[in-house]
Protein backbone atom coordinates (compact mmCIF):
# COMPACT_ATOMS: atom_id res chain seq x y z
CA UNK A 1 0.00 0.00 0.00
CA UNK A 2 1.34 3.43 -0.88
CA UNK A 3 0.67 6.48 1.27
CA UNK A 4 1.49 9.29 -1.16
CA UNK A 5 -0.07 12.05 0.87
CA UNK A 6 1.94 11.41 4.02
CA UNK A 7 5.36 12.04 2.49
CA UNK A 8 6.47 8.41 2.63
CA UNK A 9 5.42 5.11 1.22
CA UNK A 10 5.78 1.56 2.34
CA UNK A 11 5.38 -1.53 0.27
CA UNK A 12 4.26 -4.71 1.93
CA UNK A 13 6.25 -7.84 1.21
CA UNK A 14 5.00 -11.29 2.22
CA UNK A 15 4.54 -12.29 5.85
CA UNK A 16 3.63 -8.78 6.98
CA UNK A 17 7.10 -7.27 6.45
CA UNK A 18 7.40 -3.82 4.95
CA UNK A 19 10.10 -2.27 2.80
CA UNK A 20 10.23 1.50 3.16
CA UNK A 21 10.43 3.10 -0.24
CA UNK A 22 11.11 6.53 -1.59
CA UNK A 23 14.81 6.63 -0.73
CA UNK A 24 16.16 5.75 -4.14
CA UNK A 25 15.49 2.04 -4.36
CA UNK A 26 13.46 1.05 -7.34
CA UNK A 27 12.67 -2.13 -9.17
CA UNK A 28 15.52 -4.57 -9.47
CA UNK A 29 17.45 -4.43 -12.71
CA UNK A 30 17.82 -8.21 -12.61
CA UNK A 31 17.56 -11.07 -10.15
CA UNK A 32 20.36 -12.61 -8.09
CA UNK A 33 20.85 -15.39 -10.66
CA UNK A 34 21.64 -12.88 -13.38
CA UNK A 35 23.73 -10.82 -10.98
CA UNK A 36 26.00 -13.85 -10.49
CA UNK A 37 26.91 -13.74 -14.21
CA UNK A 38 27.61 -10.02 -14.11
CA UNK A 39 29.81 -10.12 -11.02
CA UNK A 40 31.73 -13.11 -12.31
CA UNK A 41 32.23 -11.40 -15.69
CA UNK A 42 33.57 -8.26 -14.00
CA UNK A 43 35.99 -10.34 -11.93
CA UNK A 44 37.03 -12.24 -15.08
CA UNK A 45 37.93 -8.92 -16.70
CA UNK A 46 40.22 -8.10 -13.78
CA UNK A 47 40.47 -9.00 -10.09
CA UNK A 48 38.25 -6.70 -8.05
CA UNK A 49 37.19 -5.72 -4.55
CA UNK A 50 33.47 -5.72 -3.71
CA UNK A 51 33.38 -1.93 -3.66
CA UNK A 52 34.97 -1.81 -7.12
CA UNK A 53 32.26 -4.14 -8.44
CA UNK A 54 29.54 -1.84 -7.10
CA UNK A 55 31.18 1.24 -8.65
CA UNK A 56 31.81 -0.51 -12.00
CA UNK A 57 28.20 -1.66 -12.27
CA UNK A 58 26.95 1.84 -11.50
CA UNK A 59 29.27 3.29 -14.14
CA UNK A 60 28.29 0.75 -16.81
CA UNK A 61 24.61 1.35 -16.10
CA UNK A 62 25.14 5.09 -16.54
CA UNK A 63 24.02 5.72 -12.98
CA UNK A 64 20.61 4.12 -13.62
CA UNK A 65 21.43 1.21 -11.31
CA UNK A 66 23.71 0.75 -8.34
CA UNK A 67 23.68 -2.57 -6.51
CA UNK A 68 23.69 -2.46 -2.74
CA UNK A 69 26.53 -3.93 -0.68
CA UNK A 70 23.85 -6.25 0.74
CA UNK A 71 23.46 -7.73 -2.75
CA UNK A 72 27.14 -7.87 -3.74
CA UNK A 73 28.96 -9.16 -0.66
CA UNK A 74 26.74 -12.22 -0.05
CA UNK A 75 27.04 -13.01 -3.76
CA UNK A 76 30.82 -12.84 -3.54
CA UNK A 77 30.68 -15.27 -0.60
CA UNK A 78 28.49 -17.60 -2.65
CA UNK A 79 30.91 -17.44 -5.61
CA UNK A 80 33.73 -18.28 -3.19
CA UNK A 81 31.77 -21.25 -1.81
CA UNK A 82 31.05 -22.45 -5.35
CA UNK A 83 34.74 -22.26 -6.22
CA UNK A 84 34.15 -19.74 -9.01
CA UNK A 85 36.36 -17.09 -7.40
CA UNK A 86 39.20 -17.01 -4.93
CA UNK A 87 39.89 -14.18 -2.51
CA UNK A 88 43.17 -12.88 -1.23
CA UNK A 89 43.82 -10.30 1.45
CA UNK A 90 44.59 -6.86 0.05
CA UNK A 91 45.00 -4.65 3.08
CA UNK A 92 41.70 -4.77 4.93
CA UNK A 93 39.84 -5.75 1.73
CA UNK A 94 39.47 -8.96 -0.22
CA UNK A 95 40.63 -9.08 -3.82
CA UNK A 96 38.50 -11.51 -5.82
CA UNK A 97 39.99 -13.41 -8.74
CA UNK A 98 38.22 -15.81 -11.10
CA UNK A 99 39.17 -19.50 -10.87
CA UNK A 100 39.29 -22.03 -13.71
CA UNK A 101 35.90 -23.29 -12.49
CA UNK A 102 34.51 -19.75 -12.74
CA UNK A 103 35.94 -19.35 -16.24
CA UNK A 104 34.32 -22.65 -17.28
CA UNK A 105 30.99 -21.51 -15.79
CA UNK A 106 31.17 -18.25 -17.76
CA UNK A 107 32.05 -20.11 -20.95
CA UNK A 108 29.12 -22.52 -20.50
CA UNK A 109 26.78 -19.57 -19.98
CA UNK A 110 28.33 -17.10 -22.45
CA UNK A 111 25.05 -16.30 -24.19
CA UNK A 112 23.34 -15.40 -20.90
CA UNK A 113 26.38 -13.45 -19.68
CA UNK A 114 26.51 -11.39 -22.87
CA UNK A 115 22.76 -10.71 -22.78
CA UNK A 116 22.84 -9.52 -19.16
CA UNK A 117 25.94 -7.38 -19.73
CA UNK A 118 24.27 -5.79 -22.79
CA UNK A 119 21.18 -5.02 -20.73
CA UNK A 120 23.25 -3.16 -18.16
CA UNK A 121 24.90 -1.05 -20.85
CA UNK A 122 21.68 0.02 -22.55
CA UNK A 123 21.12 3.74 -22.16
CA UNK A 124 18.06 4.55 -20.11
CA UNK A 125 15.57 6.83 -21.83
CA UNK A 126 14.21 8.94 -18.98
CA UNK A 127 10.90 9.23 -20.83
CA UNK A 128 10.52 5.44 -20.89
CA UNK A 129 12.15 4.48 -17.60
CA UNK A 130 9.46 2.86 -15.42
CA UNK A 131 10.69 4.52 -12.27
CA UNK A 132 10.60 7.97 -13.86
CA UNK A 133 7.14 7.33 -15.25
CA UNK A 134 5.84 6.19 -11.85
CA UNK A 135 7.24 9.31 -10.17
CA UNK A 136 5.73 11.55 -12.86
CA UNK A 137 2.36 9.84 -12.38
CA UNK A 138 2.57 10.27 -8.63
CA UNK A 139 3.39 13.97 -9.01
CA UNK A 140 0.47 14.67 -11.33
CA UNK A 141 -1.93 12.77 -9.06
CA UNK A 142 -0.84 14.77 -6.04
CA UNK A 143 -0.97 18.03 -7.98
CA UNK A 144 -4.47 17.39 -9.35
CA UNK A 145 -5.88 15.88 -6.14
CA UNK A 146 -4.50 18.56 -3.80
CA UNK A 147 -5.50 21.45 -6.04
CA UNK A 148 -7.87 23.67 -4.04
CA UNK A 149 -10.36 23.44 -6.91
CA UNK A 150 -10.40 19.62 -6.78
CA UNK A 151 -13.98 18.45 -6.60
CA UNK A 152 -15.25 15.09 -5.50
CA UNK A 153 -16.00 14.42 -9.18
CA UNK A 154 -12.36 14.99 -10.13
CA UNK A 155 -11.17 12.76 -7.28
CA UNK A 156 -13.58 10.03 -8.39
CA UNK A 157 -12.23 10.35 -11.96
CA UNK A 158 -8.63 10.02 -10.72
CA UNK A 159 -9.57 6.93 -8.69
CA UNK A 160 -11.30 5.39 -11.72
CA UNK A 161 -8.29 6.04 -13.97
CA UNK A 162 -5.93 4.48 -11.43
CA UNK A 163 -8.17 1.43 -10.99
CA UNK A 164 -8.32 0.91 -14.77
CA UNK A 165 -4.55 1.28 -15.12
CA UNK A 166 -3.95 -1.19 -12.30
CA UNK A 167 -6.38 -3.70 -13.82
CA UNK A 168 -4.72 -3.39 -17.25
CA UNK A 169 -1.24 -3.89 -15.79
CA UNK A 170 -2.36 -6.88 -13.71
CA UNK A 171 -3.94 -8.43 -16.84
CA UNK A 172 -0.63 -8.39 -18.76
CA UNK A 173 0.94 -11.76 -19.57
Amino acid sequence: MYHFFRGHHRQMHGHGHYHRGGGGRGPKMFDAGAMRYVVLQLIAEKPRHGYEIIKELAQRAGGAYTPSPGAIYPLLSMLLDMGHVSASADGNKKLHTITPEGEAFLAENRQMVDAVMARISQPVDENEDLRSLMHALKEVIILRARDYTATETRLAQIRAILKRARAEIEALD
